[in-house]
């Protein structure tokens, strides 16, 4: 394997293919995603190893004093030998990293292999491709954080220990002294502790920065904008802490803290800055100097890191691997954003040339990261890609055709609300159409729905129903988890199927679902997408008339918030929310533009339940679908734009329409109720089961946007745009 190493004698930087660590016991074996390079720690680093002798025994005085006790104990010449040997041998760089569990040594049972880790220490999460990582200094990514960003895991605990050791408190003051990595940090984690933030940077740039991150306010440490921005802040009476992420050999940051700091003020070191402390100043106000020991308590206690012992929590609230959980969990939640801090990203094979472009001052960053070749295969890929599974038929089931005296007979798989109160009621009353068989798991269920609807029969069986030939078409009405297992026994069966969204919730399910129409070769599916139904919706598309240009859609589903207890959060077994119903406005969208997706771009802002979901289309169309629960429960649940062509066609919450173009056409009443197409879709289902004709949608079109709904997932967790792929 290769790993980033560095002469500390030469300053000679290199790619060394080194042997693959052994997993031992009571820690993993973990393939690198993601490393992070620290802009402020590492380059001190390789500055130093530039140096000439003399120039590394004035940069690291404490080292020249224990070569001085050693001369004193060995004598000269054992010491000599000794330095140059410790001089002149390869060490690591690197203390930040995310990647993938690759082996799992005995005593670990809290991950397994191919889980996702965020990795800490300088000599266990180190810039190479794999590392031994202990138990205490690894924490599992929580789902929907970027490996990218999780790497961003070790300096993320140092500026939250930082943070601690400043006791901030809700409305308090602080001032940010250097505005690097650890800086910018600091400044987002105190503002999200309600604490109102100054920075202060001699480069605008990253003030600029911090101010989009939470900073009230920024400025050069010479300004007197700073020291006007405390004054308004504070009364006049000084911040209350004070934090020291700079490097460097000057003075001023000390100096600075102590004028802007109030009296009994706190004076936090998190980085590597010179400390002459101003007595007078710091004596008169009766500053409490605090040190923060990098990722938090456990840290250089072999006890803790290397041999797993934890400090009981009662005692120790927060160690470094609790500080870790923590920075990852805000990460995920998106307290905490780190993509604006990543100024570049390089690739491992070039890490030679991005240390020397970073030495030299050509690249400016903030935070550099590496990226491992195949993104640790299935952690992450640059360009991830979800396969589109190709429909194939076998020998075709010929689909009878009734006559109009012939009822069509259904059996519904389920009765809960959605099937009681949006598809029930518009089949009771329509001709030509006989509900025979309810199957529910419970029997006083189906009992209920048999006696509101008037099913012939009630049952909890289902191979029964399935087995049924005078049935011809079931209804999957149940929830999600069981829709393609269901849905894969009907067609099998014979069954025309009416299935809810979603269709499936993996690809192996859609896989399973597409198996069955190839063995029976019955492809009569249609899935509940309905909103393509709707008479407002298909009137506006008739006014819009034919596109010829690309077009931009925009779809605003305000779904608010559920309900406690509702079994929609039972993420583990039904799928997130999104993966339930997001099919409604992918597959409304690919109507519109007619078109199936090619890419699918998905974010998620706040680490809630809210979406970005941006969709790209062969014509270079694209429909940005904003999924909110956070919004006010008082506004529309859906708005949807398209603008195409120099016409805007507008979709008020099925309530009203409007087009834009040389004539403006506005739907001319406000419905009774919104019609969101359930009952158009149904007699276009009902036609097509008593005609033998085609499904009102398309089973490629089905199967298109089921992908390009669980491709949203696969978005979220790689933090890239996902491409469709067609298999053939």
């Amino acid at each position: 394997m290769k790993q980033v190493v560095q002469n500390y004698k030469s300053g000679e930087l290199a790619l060394l293919d080194v042997p693959v660590p052994g997993c031992k016991p009571d820690g993993v074996l973990v393939r690198s995603a993601y490393s992070l390079i620290s802009t402020g720690t590492e380059l001190m680093k390789v500055s130093e190893a530039g140096m000439s002798m003399l120039g590394k025994a004035r940069s690291r005085p404490d080292q020249v004093a224990k070569v001085m006790q050693s001369v004193a104990t060995n004598g000269v010449p054992a010491t000599y030998r000794k330095v140059m040997g410790k001089l002149d041998s390869y060490t690591p760089l690197g203390y930040s990293l995310c990647g993938v569990v690759e082996q799992v040594g005995t005593g670990i049972d809290d991950v397994k292999v191919g889980d996702l880790v965020a990795c800490a220490g300088n000599e266990h999460a180190l810039h190479a491709e794999l590392n031994w990582v202990p138990k205490n200094l690894y924490a599992r990514v929580p789902d929907g954080l970027a490996p990218r960003h999780a790497a961003f895991g070790t300096v993320g605990s140092i500026a939250m220990q930082g943070v601690r050791r400043g006791e901030s408190r809700l409305g308090e003051v602080a001032l940010v002294i250097g505005l690097g990595l650890i800086g910018q940090l600091v400044v987002q984690l105190l503002a999200a502790s309600g604490v109102r933030v100054v920075g202060v940077d001699p480069d605008p740039v990253r003030c600029e920065l911090a101010e989009r991150l939470g900073a009230a306010a920024c400025g050069d440490p010479a300004s007197a904008a700073v020291e006007a921005a405390v004054a308004e802040l504070t009364g006049g009476h000084g911040v209350d802490q004070v934090y020291l992420a700079a490097g460097g050999g000057s003075n001023q940051p000390v100096e600075l803290a102590a004028r802007l700091c109030r009296d009994r003020g706190r004076v936090v070191d998190i980085g590597k800055c010179r400390l002459d402390l101003p007595w007078n100043a710091y004596y008169e106000k009766e500053l409490d100097v605090r040190f923060s020991r990098s990722y938090g308590p456990g840290r250089y206690d072999p006890e803790y890191e290397l041999e797993g012992r934890d400090y009981p929590i009662g005692y120790v609230r927060w160690t470094e691997r609790r500080n870790l959980a923590c920075f990852l969990d805000l990460a995920a939640r998106g307290s905490v954003d780190v993509e604006p801090l990543v100024s570049h990203i390089a690739d491992f094979d070039d890490a030679v040339e991005t240390y020397q472009r970073l030495k030299d001052g050509e690249l400016k960053a903030v935070a550099v990261l590496f990226r491992y070749p195949e993104h640790a295969t299935e952690a992450e890929a640059e360009a991830p890609a979800v396969t589109v599974p190709a429909v194939r038929r076998g020998d075709g089931v010929s689909a009878p055709v009734r006559s109009a005296k012939t009822p069509v007979r259904l059996a519904f798989v389920g009765a809960g609300n959605y099937a009681t109160s949006m598809l029930l009621p518009h089949l009771t009353q329509r001709d030509g159409v006989e509900l025979s068989t309810v199957v529910t798991t419970t029997a006083l269920s189906a009992a209920n729905a048999k006696r509101k609807f008037g099913f012939a029969e009630a049952t909890t069986d289902l191979d029964a129903v399935l087995g049924d030939k005078s049935i011809d078409a079931v209804f999957v009405v149940t929830r999600h988890s069981s829709h393609a297992e269901l849905t894969r026994k009907a067609l099998l069966a014979g069954k025309t199927v009416f299935v809810e969204k979603p269709l499936a919730l993996t690809e192996d399910e859609l896989a399973g679902v597409l198996a069955a129409v190839e063995e029976s070769g019955n492809d009569r599916l249609q899935v509940g997408f309905n909103r393509r139904f709707a008479p407002l919706l298909q009137e506006a598309r008739k006014r819009f008339g034919v596109r010829t240009g690309p077009a931009s859609l925009r779809y605003l589903v305000n779904a608010g918030r559920l309900q406690h207890g509702s079994w929609y959060l039972q993420q583990g077994a039904e799928g997130s929310r999104f993966a339930g119903e997001g099919g409604h406005f992918i597959d409304t969208a690919s109507w519109l533009l007619d078109a199936d997706p090619v890419s699918v771009y998905a974010v998620a802002p706040s680490g809630n339940e809210d979406l970005q979901v941006v969709l790209r289309y062969p014509d270079g169309s694209t429909a940005t679908i904003s999924y909110v629960t956070t919004g006010a429960p008082g506004f529309p649940k859906e708005t949807l734009d398209l603008v195409a062509d120099g016409k805007v066609l507008r979709l008020d919450d099925f309530v009203r329409a409007s087009v834009y173009s040389r004539k403006r056409w506005v739907s001319s009443r406000l419905p009774k109720a919104r019609d969101k197409g359930q009952s158009a879709e149904l007699a276009a289902f009902i036609k097509a089961v008593r005609t033998g004709g085609p499904m009102p949608v398309p089973l490629e079109s089905l199967v298109a946007t089921t992908a390009a709904t669980l491709a949203v997932q696969t978005g979220l967790a790689g933090g890239a745009p996902v491409t469709l792929v067609r298999a053939r």
